[in-house]
């Protein structure tokens, strides 16, 4: 069984460019986006504080193939799988698409660790993801589709 997470949006006159196409940047910024969005459904934050550490999720990996450009005002969807879940780090698929036709115009991926900031010394060290939010995360774990 699978579980999709889709955050909606149009594109905005600031993501594009002089031809009014998007930047590629910017689909790095919607993935991120939709995480965030997907996080606050389950009652989670991207940055918290547990007792007395702030926690958040820095990347490990994040990469993004284009197959079709999105204009402004373009109504689109960025559609968020979780594909992994391991102790400290979640992997999350994502596919962007015209919301009006559903053509796909880039997918992307994005590896995040969970991490705990040591107040004294300032350094990011992996901490294991807290299990009330590892259990929410690993009951949507889409299945990989056979790859061809």
């Amino acid at each position: 069984m699978g579980f999709d997470f889709t955050h909606q949006r149009r594109v905005e006159f600031a993501e594009t460019d002089m031809a009014g196409i998007v930047h590629f940047a910017n689909f790095f910024r919607w993935m991120e986006s939709a995480e965030h969005a997907f996080l606050r459904s389950l009652g989670h934050s991207v940055h918290t504080s547990e007792a007395g550490h702030s926690t958040g999720w820095p990347r490990l990996k994040v990469s993004c193939d284009y197959s079709k450009p999105l204009r402004f005002e373009e109504s689109i969807e960025v559609v968020l799988s979780v594909a992994e879940v391991r102790t400290r780090s979640v992997r999350y698929t994502f596919t962007i698409r015209r919301a009006a036709d559903g053509e796909v115009a880039a997918r992307g991926e994005t590896v995040a660790v969970h991490a705990q900031l040591d107040p004294a010394g300032g350094r990011l060290a992996a901490a294991p993801i807290p299990e009330s939010l590892r259990a929410q995360l690993v009951a949507r774990v889409v299945a990989s589709p056979p790859q061809a």
